[in-house]
């Protein structure tokens, strides 16, 4: 299981592809068995809507991942700083949170 974890971590954006387009082709299978009469453009509309509504499901799940993850590290102190220099930190952490 670490070894899936940390191949996630690092390729992040080729596994939500890879999980996007396994979400394309599992809604395209499960409509083309099913005897409905929904045209071939129709069916991959749907199969599109599935797959970005599990995209975003895992996105969400991966940010809430990452956002407990970094909150039990604890900060490093900061010593003999001046006060513009430590303005420019807290705003720069501010506007650049990962």
């Amino acid at each position: 299981m670490d070894a899936i974890q940390s191949w996630v971590s690092e390729h992040k954006l080729s596994s939500i592809g890879a999980l996007w387009a396994t979400g394309i082709g599992a809604s395209l299978v499960a409509f083309s068995r099913s005897k409905s009469p929904m045209k071939p453009s129709l069916r991959l509309i749907h199969a599109r809507m599935h797959a970005q509504a599990l995209t975003l499901a895992v996105l969400s799940g991966a940010a809430a991942y990452h956002y407990y993850e970094n909150r039990d590290i604890e900060p490093k102190p900061v010593t003999n700083i001046s006060s513009s220099s430590a303005t420019h930190m807290v705003e720069w952490d501010l506007h650049n949170p990962f």
